[in-house]
């Protein structure tokens, strides 16, 4: 019997696998919430993403049951959301189901008073009762039977609920001051945390947390301790080998289901990718070792290949699984590697890539670097740039053959947050590695951003799919996009770029902003009023809002001028100082942000025709340094120039130039790399 509800209305593909569920599913919105209170019904509130495998499992065993959407439909107002499009009415009732339950994720299950307050949830339920839970229709039943019978404790408990999530809108700045012993206590903590021997953080499953190794490796620029620069080495190291990184066609999965990176959940998650890039970056940058120029090569081939729409705007997700089976397209077995590359070469290949006949994830191979190409060179007396450059040729013969597979789902929407996380990373990857392909990528997405997710009056929308962009953006949405906006002002020196960073920082400023305390709100001032209105400063898979703010914030103070933007950031600072130095792994962003805050700035000003080898020479010397708190312009010669950092500038004896300065006091300029150099690393 088919079905069709009022998801078939919807853009967003995970929302449409639902569209012929027999359940009732609403969208969120008014029409939902208006029946809600005039049945006085309560609403069982479904939240879950397409590249989520529970979340399948959950839709084909009760939300495709006849009977379980029977007892749905009598007693419920039933609503679906797609949390990649509503990260706010996600982080709402994900804290609801934690302070409830203790831990959550997703599907996410809530019930809702008609008035959208949450008195109990949990995430995945089964159809039968097992591993010590209740099943789905039993919860069903129990709770209509509550609501109908328990009304005053049910109100109680969500007034209750409530009151307490409004608190992360109300937090006050602490008395503690900003300095660097929050970075010095945090670093402490990162060490107890560590896992020395395979990477990462804590035991298993493990999540790559490429924030908190990017705060490790400012650490490292500002103190100099080996220690710290480890645990971003070994970790990305570890990643680079393991399954939890594509070994053919780049990228990385969501995440390690085991201790040592090898058991991948297999989807691919943009905002993954895009933070992953540039930790590789910064540790390429930081030790110039291969491995990580590798990853970097073949995941940017990734995102431009795979997550790229031809309108220019990047893709949300890949599915793990394909043809109904979790990481089938990306498994192997030693008879398909054999018929690919011939005897010979697929014994060399196993050797390096852990290929047996017994493999590694239910009888098939996870390929997984267990061998250093080094070792098997010495073991089969084979030079080793030889080797190097055969296991080359076979990754991309075996490459070519997975092709043909039948690939993983895709999430085609396009989402403003997530297309500036790639646009920061892509413009950064494009000029330190000499890819035009990259920062013209970059450059397409935040055009197809500006021209396809705007709004009349200048706002951005948060989602777009099938021509469609809809939903006001959030903090995350303005603040991500304006630090893409930044790094390709610094990746191209195009005014415009930077005229629209500091635009859409100051309609942020106006619509998220808490002049009373300080930090800004998830969502804007004219956003449809929820049960609560939070501040997000937890960086979690993806940078929190506040942080990327405070971020940006900075940056453009070095970049403009207006040290405005320097005290605004500051206020974000101030309510998170003591859970910073104790939690660092749930603020590697905000603490990156915070060492730029305290860190003496440096600010390189060339003046010159970029076009010209003399000019580029001098750019190439800062970009292949890290250099976390060092911001760059570019003026030609006899051009206007409105960035206060460029006043004055000219040409030195004829010759392209570089000025350096540290907390707007400058240097005498150089002319040349090697001068340059010095200056750079004093």
């Amino acid at each position: 019997m088919t079905h069709t509800n009022r998801l078939a209305h919807e853009t967003s593909p995970y929302l449409l696998q639902h569209a012929h569920n027999p359940v009732d599913w609403f969208p969120w919105g008014e029409e939902a919430l208006a029946l809600a209170q005039a049945e006085d019904r309560p609403i069982f509130l479904s939240i879950g993403y397409s590249a989520c495998h529970w979340c399948h499992v959950m839709e084909h065993e009760s939300f495709e049951n006849e009977e379980t959407a029977a007892l749905m439909n009598a007693h419920f107002v039933n609503i679906k959301v797609d949390r990649e499009e509503r990260p706010d009415l996600d982080a709402i009732y994900m804290d609801a189901v934690q302070a409830m339950t203790g831990s959550g994720g997703w599907p996410m299950s809530v019930f809702l008073t008609p008035e959208g307050q949450p008195f109990y949830g949990g995430t995945y339920y089964p159809p039968a009762p097992r591993y010590g839970m209740p099943s789905f229709p039993q919860v069903l039943t129990a709770v209509s039977e509550a609501y109908a019978n328990k009304r005053e404790d049910i109100e109680g408990q969500a007034e209750r609920l409530t009151a307490a999530l409004a608190r992360s809108g109300n937090i006050a700045p602490g008395g503690d001051d900003l300095s660097p012993r929050i970075l010095t206590e945090a670093v402490g903590k990162l060490h107890q945390y560590f896992d020395d021997q395979h990477g990462g953080f804590g035991d298993q499953p493990k999540f790559p947390q490429p924030m908190t190794l990017d705060f490790a490796m400012s650490q490292y620029a500002r103190t100099g301790d080996a220690e710290i620069l480890n645990i971003a080495e070994t970790t990305l190291e570890r990643m680079a080998e393991g399954g939890i990184y594509d070994q053919l066609g780049g990228g990385f999965h969501r995440y390690s289901v085991d201790r040592i990176w090898l058991v991948p959940h297999f989807e691919k998650m943009l905002y993954d990718n895009a933070q992953l890039l540039r930790s590789n970056l910064n540790l390429w940058k930081i030790t110039g070792r291969e491995i990580f120029r590798r990853v970097i090569y073949e995941t940017t081939d990734y995102v431009l290949r795979e997550m790229t729409s031809p309108e220019g705007g990047f893709y949300s997700t890949q599915d793990a699984d394909s043809e109904g089976e979790e990481g089938k397209f990306f498994v192997w077995t030693p008879a398909e590697i054999e018929a690919v590359l011939g005897g010979e070469d697929a014994a060399l290949f196993g050797q390096v890539y852990g290929v047996t006949a017994r493999g590694n994830f239910e009888g098939h191979t996870i390929l997984n670097i267990v061998r250093t190409i080094e070792q098997v060179a010495k073991s089969v007396g084979v030079a080793t740039g030889e080797l190097a450059s055969r296991l080359a040729a076979m990754r991309q013969a075996l490459f070519v053959e997975r092709e043909k597979r039948i690939k993983p789902g895709r999430d085609e929407k396009i989402l403003a947050e997530w297309n500036g996380l790639m646009i920061h990373a892509l413009a950064e990857v494009g000029v330190a590695l000499d890819r035009p392909d990259a920062l013209a990528a970059a450059q397409n997405a935040a055009n197809f951003v500006l021209d396809k997710m705007s709004q009349a009056d200048g706002k951005l929308y948060r989602t777009y799919k099938d021509g469609q962009a809809k939903l006001n953006a959030y903090l995350e949405d303005y603040a991500a996009f304006v630090r893409g906006l930044i790094a390709l002002y610094e990746s191209t020196f195009d005014l415009r770029w930077l005229a629209e960073a500091t635009r859409l920082t100051q309609l942020m400023l106006e619509q998220f902003g808490d002049p009373d305390l300080g930090g800004l709100f998830q969502t804007g001032a004219d956003h449809e009023r929820l049960v609560v209105r939070r501040k997000d400063f937890i960086d979690n898979a993806i940078p929190s809002g506040n942080s990327l703010a405070a971020e940006s914030l900075l940056r453009l103070a070095k970049l403009t001028g207006n040290d405005g933007y320097r005290q605004e950031a500051s206020r974000i600072f101030a309510p998170m100082a003591s859970a910073m130095a104790q939690q660092p792994t749930g603020f590697g962003r905000l603490l990156g942000a915070l060492d730029d805050f305290l860190s003496p700035s440096q600010e390189v000003a060339i003046v010159g025709d970029p076009a010209d080898p003399s000019t580029q020479a001098l750019l190439a010397e800062v970009r292949r340094r890290y250099l976390p708190h060092t911001v760059v312009a570019l003026k030609q010669p006899g051009d206007e120039n409105p960035l206060p950092l460029l006043e004055g500038r000219s040409l030195v004896d004829g010759k392209p130039a570089a000025y350096v300065c540290e907390n707007f006091a400058c240097k005498l300029p150089v002319t040349g790399v090697d001068e340059l150099a010095k200056l750079l690393d004093g």
